[in-house]
């Protein structure tokens, strides 16, 4: 079965057998090759106003990547614009990390109105999306560009209903569901609001091919070649 469904790598392919970490080159590379459609990864913004890809707040041994400044980071921590080079082609789903929970949390949200700029700066047309499950961070992305295609991700406890409505008034794009949100009636209602649908993170061939009946637009899978031999025909 061949089902018209775009596969977004999750951090990139990591392959920890092969030396291949998330969030770096080498894993968005590796899900190129794998033969994803595109990839998602993870923003924060360091020190001195760099915008790096790294999902968790802290590198490990080496600090909060807010405390860091570029010449301190690992050399496998990519900055934004080396990742977008990496993905040139494919599509980007740049999540912005400002969650007031952690301790890092910026109000102003520095990080997203400089990766609103950034992609502005590189002339990527369609081929990006700004997500994040910090409503604010995509109202600070859509005052510097509201054409900018932005994703709300919902975690497995929200109110799709709700959350359609708000992303309906905020001018967001998409709905990023949890898998255990989507239901055949979601996506239909979300796709008559003029809303795209992504579900994370689907890992297992089952789970791919209900979100695919479903009609999902976009995976986001940790298992690429599951993906493509499951809901893709070559």
């Amino acid at each position: 079965m061949s089902v018209n469904v775009a596969i977004q790598a999750h951090r990139g392919s990591p392959d920890p057998s092969g030396g291949i970490s998330e969030n770096t080159i080498e894993a968005f590379a590796h899900a190129r090759r794998l033969g994803a459609d595109g990839v998602e990864f993870d923003v924060r913004v360091t020190a001195d106003g760099a915008l790096v890809i790294h999902h968790d707040p802290n590198i490990p041994g080496v600090g909060r990547v807010v405390d860091l400044e570029v010449h301190q980071l690992p050399d496998h921590v990519p900055l934004l614009a080396a990742a977008f080079g990496a993905c040139a082609g494919m599509t980007v789903n740049v999540e912005v990390k400002n969650l007031p929970t952690e301790a890092n949390y910026d109000p102003d949200e520095t990080a997203a109105k400089a990766v609103a700029n950034a992609i502005a700066e590189a002339d990527l047309g369609e081929g990006v999306v700004v997500s994040s499950f910090w409503p604010p961070s995509l109202d600070a992305v859509l005052a510097i560009d509201p054409a900018l295609a932005t994703g709300l991700l919902l975690a497995d406890w929200a109110d799709p209903t709700q959350s359609l409505m708000m992303a309906q008034d905020m001018g967001v794009r998409a709905l990023h569901l949890h898998q255990s949100l989507v239901t055949v009636a979601l996506v239909e209602e979300t796709h008559a609001a003029g809303l795209k649908v992504a579900v994370w993170t689907v890992n297992d061939p089952e789970s791919m091919m209900a979100m695919a009946t479903c009609g999902v637009d976009a995976i986001i899978t940790d298992d690429v070649p599951l993906a493509v031999a499951t809901i893709r025909v070559t």
